[in-house]
């Protein structure tokens, strides 16, 4: 288990709630984006500004995390490969268990795996805004619903040339008919 650095960015000291269930704090921060926060081909820019509003709420278990979060994500459209460039909203939220809940004393790897804990009282949002902006975004990004995407035989964009048209490509084995003219035939 790695030890938390308190001064990180998405890093949050959960010591002012006290371990008082009921209580809570309204956070509102602005922090630079993780590097590779998305997917492929869609993704906020590393550094760039992540606007989070939070609401850390004390419970029996632990703190329950509630938040939103607003970036700017970049990328190209899976069909036509225009940049593209739009606001995100996510939300989330997620229990972070004291670090000394009855779960670590059962002996349950399996489920410790899948549960936030605390360090020392400090909470690592980063883990939790990368689920929500992933799941969020759309598996193929389209620079419009309707995207045309590229023609497959030089590669233009569609949504520029509507009537973009190439001849019919002829199969090689009908080559030899194509020299026969009905003309010829009278």
């Amino acid at each position: 288990m790695t030890s938390l650095d308190p001064r990180a960015p998405l890093v949050l000291d959960t010591r002012e709630l006290g371990r008082r269930p009921g209580s809570q704090r309204e956070v509102t921060l602005t922090a630079p984006a993780p590097a590779d926060l998305g997917i492929e081909v869609l993704s906020v820019t590393e550094g760039s500004p992540v606007d989070i509003d939070l609401r850390l709420e004390a419970v029996m278990e632990g703190v329950l995390v509630t938040g939103t979060a607003t970036a700017v994500v970049e990328g190209e459209c899976a069909r036509c490969l225009e940049p593209i460039r739009e606001d995100i909203e996510v939300t989330f939220q997620e229990l972070f268990e004291y670090d000394d809940t009855r779960h670590r004393e059962r002996g349950d790897s399996e489920e410790d795996d899948e549960t936030s804990r605390l360090e020392d009282d400090l909470l690592d949002l980063e883990p939790l805004l990368r689920e929500a902006v992933v799941l969020a975004l759309p598996f193929q990004p389209l620079c419009q619903p309707d995207c045309p995407g590229l023609c497959p035989d030089c590669g233009a964009r569609l949504a520029d040339d509507p009537d973009h048209a190439h001849e019919g490509a002829i199969d090689p084995r009908w080559s030899a008919l194509a020299e026969l003219n009905p003309e010829d035939q009278n």
